[in-house]
């Protein structure tokens, strides 16, 4: 097996796969250490079966450039195949601001086709390519050099197999005219804002019970300074505070740095030096805004305002449309959906393309009245119902 190691060699490589219709493509990186991802490994294969169609490539190398690779990616000419690809492409939007484009993740398609929800590699692997996986090189440190030959096969395994998976889901979504349905789902994938993290906005990934509309203004003010501090020293945002000892600060309200010193978990690194002024700075600001300025948070669907016996028809309607379809149901509508349907609520997903295909026409007919369900043998069908 070929690792790549030079500028020109990558370059080369890649004038081959401009020649193919798609390359398989995935990544070995480490995070535990770091805010962003360190790229440790990029594993590509075109179509064929020699040696030569599938490389590693070696980033960490020294004078190497992904430049070839990401001039490959904008390549609209070959599809770029990845499984589960988000964190893949992060790390090639943060390193180049570039997205693979055309893309297709096998995950998606997978869902799609009627491998369940958020199907794993293995389980693909296993079921389309007749294979088996050596996981035992999972969690083994991809930084370190040199790679061993267990490390080497483990990863290239990730883009050969892939080559047969893709192909399968290709056809199978050629054959039944779904392919749209997984063009429409990688929309997001392929957005650059999806991969754009911004400090103001960190707040609302912050679980807290309160709807308070104060505390939320200082929650936000501090993950607003632990994602900007998290972001320029690259180090994960639990190194400056976790959320347990976020919620706690939003609640006590620090005003001096003895206060500090009487949180339960707040690590002893943030009660003195820049981010212990910091966390007083948000708490702060977070105290001294005018009313109209704090957070505003959407209301949860009113559970008083849900039609619980039209939603439960709606979990009955979705069941019977994924198993005829072979959908994946977390794909279709989510539980909230489906209140939100049965409360009146007509601007969410399941009412927009392919999934109204699927299930959101019949879900609006269902809730008009214009059809019922009917249990026939261990199977659920629809009928119309006369005006």
């Amino acid at each position: 097996m070929k690792t790549i190691t030079t500028t020109h060699d990558l370059a080369e490589f890649c004038n081959r796969a401009a020649q193919a219709p798609y390359v398989t493509v995935d990544t070995e990186f480490l995070r535990e250490r770091t805010y962003y991802s360190k790229l440790c490994l990029v594993q590509l294969a075109i179509p064929g079966k020699s040696d030569a169609d599938a490389v590693l490539v070696d980033p960490l190398a020294d004078g190497i450039s992904l430049d070839p690779l990401y001039d490959l990616f904008r390549n609209e000419k070959v599809v770029k195949v990845f499984h589960a690809a988000r964190q893949d492409l992060e790390i090639f939007y943060v390193d180049a601001k570039v997205i693979p484009t055309p893309l297709f993740d096998t995950q998606v398609a997978a869902m799609v086709c009627g491998f369940g929800d958020q199907v794993g590699y293995e389980t693909l692997v296993r079921k389309i390519a007749k294979q088996s996986l050596d996981k035992s090189s999972r969690f083994t440190d991809w930084s370190r050099r040199p790679l061993s030959d267990a490390q080497k096969t483990y990863a290239l395994a990730d883009v050969t197999h892939l080559r047969q998976i893709y192909e399968y889901l290709a056809a199978k979504l050629e054959k039944t005219g779904r392919s749209h349905w997984v063009s429409e789902e990688l929309a997001t994938l392929t957005t650059p804002e999806t991969y754009i993290v911004r400090p103001e906005d960190a707040w609302e990934r912050v679980k807290t019970r309160s709807s308070s509309p104060r505390l939320l203004a200082i929650v936000r003010a501090l993950a607003e300074f632990r994602e900007s501090y998290a972001q320029t020293r690259n180090i994960p945002r639990s190194r400056v505070f976790k959320d347990d000892a976020l919620i706690e600060l939003a609640s006590t309200k620090p005003k001096t740095s003895d206060d500090l010193q009487k949180s339960r978990l707040l690590l002893r690194e943030a009660r003195k030096g820049d981010i212990a002024n910091g966390i007083l700075a948000a708490v702060a600001h977070g105290m001294s805004l005018a009313q109209e300025d704090l957070p505003k948070v959407a209301p949860d669907v009113d559970q008083k305002a849900v039609n619980q016996a039209l939603a439960d028809l709606l979990r009955v309607l979705l069941k019977a449309k994924t198993e005829n379809s072979g959908v994946a149901a977390k794909l279709i509508a989510s539980t909230s959906d489906l209140d939100a349907l049965a409360s009146g609520e007509r601007d969410i997903a399941p009412l927009r393309g392919w999934r109204y295909e699927v299930f959101g026409q019949d879900a609006l007919r269902l809730c008009n009245g214009e059809i019922g369900l009917v249990a026939k043998g261990k199977s659920v069908k629809t009928f119309d119902i006369p005006a």
